[in-house]
């Protein structure tokens, strides 16, 4: 007896059992006897619950031994003979054995299709159990003559056998294999049934499309051939074995075109990067191979810039119908997925600024390598977000350019699963796998999942099996670890040679005709290299265009002034709505006591603590037409409790969020809480701030530490991106940071490595200890037209810490102050030592300094260590006659922290001094592997340590 989960009644066929068992419902005589009998034994209740022991279908009679004529003749007669009165129980079983075979093919027909261009035969399936029916020899030859129900395979109801089968092996077990049946969503699952088997899985091609098709592929050919040749041994990463790429992503778009499609953003890594910017994006050849010539003056460009296949582009492309659309290829780094979540936050803004509510109208495109889909966590974090309220973009179309490689590796030990597509299952979609070397049947592929993508808003995944014919790249040797795969590869004919034959031998287009399409590209190709030698101009990529054009980068002397206070009447105002839930709204009692309750106290105490200088920034912000979005874990409540953003009613649990009464026109205020991912989420993000320029987008980690998952994102996206790419960005991530005890995981946001990344203006990092200096400095980063990302040490003790409050009036007056100085107590003439500290050891220090009267003790803070406030500080420390010693105080060990960041700085502010010399030192922890203890006890004693060494041992060095 075959094994229950390997028969057609597995859960894999339900739908299909389920729709038989609806017709027995309405009509018994409707089904075939041999279902009508499954059925009946559960007397017509519910859904159908089947005994295994009925399960067992009876194998085809073997046949008469003897030579092929005796069983020819043997077959005929039994044919033409009268039927016995057992031929409908036979029938019976026929059908249920092809019912079986149908499913069989559309469950599992993958395994059997013809997917690898190089002809090698599929390694062994140790995993996968036996693949029944899925061929001809289950059946006799007298059986593939017979008559059979279609199974809706066939418009027809009733079709030859045989026919039925090879219909099924065209359309599952070809060129193209197709995993669907796994899909949740039976409405799904049959609109490609339709689609797939009533045109056996291909398109209809006309001439001057089939013509189209391989102008495309000798384009592409074409643009690899030339540069091969004119530019030899230099890296491009081709896309040479993988051209069938370019006559699919022109396809997707004439079918997006036509469903009401008007931009895409496509990711990509650097396979074929160059050819999809000029076939696809238009990039000319002119501006491509002035990035291979390089500039003209070298000394331009040092210390920026990006190697060609990194590089980035937007255009305009008319489909052939005459459809508009807009296509932007993101600028990528050499972590090959890491652009894929960019791609969708921009999307997101993209569709949230103009509207597309049904997430039609814009449109995420990401090309993958094999290896990297499989090998890369931020592709399951990236997939995770498809249906998430606060990331879904209506579905992303997923190519994977597989060479079945990567670089030196082999599948077999590169992934554990059959397909580099297999984390494409954790969604409720489907996977198209084709043979890269039938073009016809990518492009068949690549329109049935563009439709379905617009159709159904739906993510859909297209494995184009191809190879690559250089290697990793065009100056490796792939030879030294796949001599075998290259032995085939350098016999392999290319995609347009082996379409053009076709064509010619199908007396489609003449093989004169091919060759006319082929030298015509290179001709292009040849002329656009010899204006660019000519000209001898190196073309930058554009930047600051569009919805960028009134917003500045560049250095921060850049950066104007500007008014971030805010009118005492409207911050009371504010701070009153804040504090009040709707009628009949059953707020929980915490946090009606401890937050709205607060809040109507601090209206009358005007007394304000950080979470209220926070939320007066975003209400403020979006009162005068600013869109706010934050995201992270937790972030609507707050780890620490602080925030609730979103409040909760204790019995309907209907959501209320007070920010969104301050919305006007289209700035909306959004907080979503992320899953738990970083590297992915601050992506979305990074990639939503490249869209908003006139919005605040923060990411907030749970703990600041946590940032580290997401670093290849701080170091190659936020830090660099001005540099690499002239891409600005006013992402603002909100770090926890601080030593309270919590442990080694919740203390530090890790400041030394963001403080490692400063340079040349590119980011701004800050510091804020006040109510007052969040606002201010939130605002701040909106307001004026100067746009850095913004990384924030935010507080966790300091969050309620009564000492660190804000009066509303020093939200009504100034700014974002990068130095506050001390008290007026410790005047500046009589000051001796200068503690310069940042953060939370600001109130440490200053507490046991008052104790102790110690006014020959300046403790200043540094609020903005970066873009470092110089003059500022230079003048401070001028106004100090008497100064003898300034110490850099901080609570991080010293090897971490700003310790190694501020000593050259501090050395050179106090050398601006024209008075006698001053000693620069450290008060700290000692130097540590681990960012903190994780003992309460030890880490109140190495508190006590910093401040005793601050303010109580006069002029003692630091350890």
């Amino acid at each position: 007896m075959p094994n229950f989960q390997d028969t057609y009644l597995s859960g894999a066929n339900i739908d299909f059992i389920e729709g038989l068992y609806a017709r027995y419902l309405q009509d018994p005589s409707s089904v075939d006897p041999s279902w009508r009998e499954i059925f009946e034994r559960n007397n017509g209740a519910g859904r159908p619950i089947f005994n295994k022991n009925l399960l067992e279908v009876p194998a085809p009679a073997a046949p008469a031994k003897g030579n092929g004529k005796a069983n020819g003749a043997t077959a005929a007669a039994v044919a033409a003979a009268p039927a016995p009165a057992a031929a409908p129980t036979q029938d019976m079983r026929l059908q249920a054995r092809v019912d079986q075979t149908i499913t069989a093919f559309r469950l599992r027909g993958h395994l059997r299709a013809t997917l690898d261009p190089l002809g090698r035969s599929r390694p062994p399936l140790e995993h996968v159990a036996d693949m029944p029916m899925v061929d001809e020899k289950h059946f006799s030859s007298v059986e593939l003559e017979q008559p059979v129900e279609s199974g809706s395979v066939f418009v027809e109801p009733r079709v030859k056998l045989a026919e039925l089968l090879g219909r099924l092996r065209r359309t599952y077990a070809g060129s193209i294999g197709v995993e669907f049946m796994q899909m949740l969503d039976s409405e799904r699952r049959r609109w490609l049934m339709r689609r797939m088997e009533l045109t056996e899985n291909r398109t209809s091609f006309s001439v001057d499309e089939q013509r189209h098709l391989l102008t495309l592929l000798s384009k592409a050919e074409g643009f690899e051939h030339f540069l091969h040749t004119k530019y030899v041994g230099v890296k491009r990463f081709s896309l040479d074995g993988g051209e069938s790429l370019i006559p699919m992503l022109d396809t997707i778009l004439e079918v997006g075109g036509g469903m009401d499609l008007k931009e895409v953003v496509i990711g990509m890594a650097h396979r074929g990067r160059l050819n999809v910017l000029t076939n696809i994006l238009h990039k000319s050849p002119d501006q491509i191979f002035s990035e291979f010539e390089g500039p003209a003056d070298p000394k331009a460009y040092m210390g920026r810039g990006d190697v060609k296949y990194h590089m980035g582009f937007s255009s305009d492309h008319t489909t052939r119908a005459g459809a508009s659309i807009h296509l932007s290829l993101a600028f990528n780094p050499s972590h090959l997925e890491a652009v894929d979540p960019v791609v969708e936050g921009r999307v997101r803004a993209k569709q949230e600024r103009s509207g597309d509510k049904e997430r039609t109208k814009v449109m995420p495109l990401l090309i993958h390598g094999d290896a990297a889909f499989m090998g890369q966590g931020v592709i399951s974090e990236t997939l995770n977000l498809a249906r998430l309220n606060g990331y879904e973009t209506g579905g992303t179309v997923h190519i994977v350019i597989n060479n079945q490689v990567g670089f030196t590796t082999d599948p077999h030990d590169s992934r554990s699963s059959i397909y580099a597509t297999a984390i494409a299952q954790m969604l409720d979609v489907p996977v198209f796998h084709v043979n890269g070397d039938d073009p016809e049947a990518c492009v068949h592929v690549a329109r049935l999942a563009a439709e379905f993508r617009q159709t159904f808003k739906s993510d859909v995944v297209i494995d184009l099996i191809c190879y690559r014919r250089y290697g990793h790249n065009e100056g490796d040797d792939p030879s030294f670890t796949q001599p075998h795969m290259y032995e085939l590869i350098r016999k392999q004919q290319t995609v347009r040679t082996v379409y053009a034959k076709a064509l010619a031998d199908k007396n489609r287009i003449s093989a004169e005709e091919s060759e006319t399409i082929k030298q015509a590209c290179l001709k292009e190709f040849d002329d656009a290299l010899t204006r660019i030698k000519q000209e001898r101009q190196f073309k930058e990529p554009s930047a600051l265009e569009g919805l960028w054009k009134p917003y500045k980068g560049g250095s921060q002397k850049n950066a104007p002034e500007v008014q971030t206070a805010v009118d005492k009447a409207k911050l009371r105002d504010a701070l009153k709505k804040l504090s009040e839930a709707p009628e009949g709204f059953n707020v929980h009692p915490v946090v009606e006591r401890t937050v709205l309750k607060k809040r109507q106290s601090m209206l009358e105490s005007e007394e304000l603590l950080w979470s209220e200088g926070e939320a007066l920034a975003y209400a403020t912000l979006l009162a005068e037409g600013y869109a706010v979005r934050l995201s992270g874990q937790d972030s609507e409540r707050g780890t620490f409790s602080h925030r609730h953003a979103v409040l909760h009613d204790v019995k309907t649990g209907t959501r209320f969020t007070p920010l969104q009464q301050f919305s006007t026109g289209r700035a909306s205020f959004q907080v979503y809480n992320s899953p738990l991912s970083e590297m992915a989420v601050m992506g979305f993000e990074y990639g939503y701030s490249l869209d908003v320029p006139d919005g605040l987008t923060l990411w907030e980690a749970q703990f600041g530490d946590f940032a580290n998952g997401a670093q290849i994102i701080i170091d190659q996206f936020i830090a660099a991106g001005e540099s690499k790419w002239r891409r600005l960005s006013g992402l603002s991530l909100l770090l926890p940071h601080g030593y309270e005890g919590q442990g080694p995981e919740h203390s530090s946001a890790r400041l030394e490595r963001f403080l490692s990344l400063c340079a040349e203006d590119n980011i701004q990092v800050c510091y804020p200890t006040t109510p007052a200096q969040i606002f201010h400095l939130l605002r701040r980063q909106v307001v004026r037209p100067y746009r850095k990302p913004l990384v924030i040490m935010s507080p966790k003790s300091l969050l309620r810490r009564p000492e660190a409050f804000s009066k509303l009036d020093e939200l009504a007056t100034g700014r974002f102050q990068e130095v506050i100085a001390d008290r007026k107590e410790a005047e500046p003439a009589g000051v001796t030592r200068l503690l310069l500290c940042s953060g939370k050891v600001y109130y440490d220090l200053v507490k046991a300094r008052d104790d102790q009267k110690a006014w020959n003790i300046s403790i200043v803070r540094l609020e903005q260590l970066y873009p470092f406030p110089f003059d500022t500080l230079a003048q401070l420390v001028a106004s100090m006659p008497k100064l003898t010693e300034l110490f850099w105080v901080q609570e991080e060990p010293r090897n971490a922290g700003g310790w190694y960041f501020m000593f050259p700085r501090l050395h050179d502010v106090a050398s601006s001094r024209a008075t006698g010399p001053v000693k620069i030192g450290y008060i700290g922890r000692a130097d540590a592997a681990s960012p903190a203890t994780g003992f309460t006890k030890t880490h109140d004693y190495e508190q006590h340590l910093i401040v005793e060494e601050a303010i109580l041992r006069g002029t003692k060095n630091g350890r």
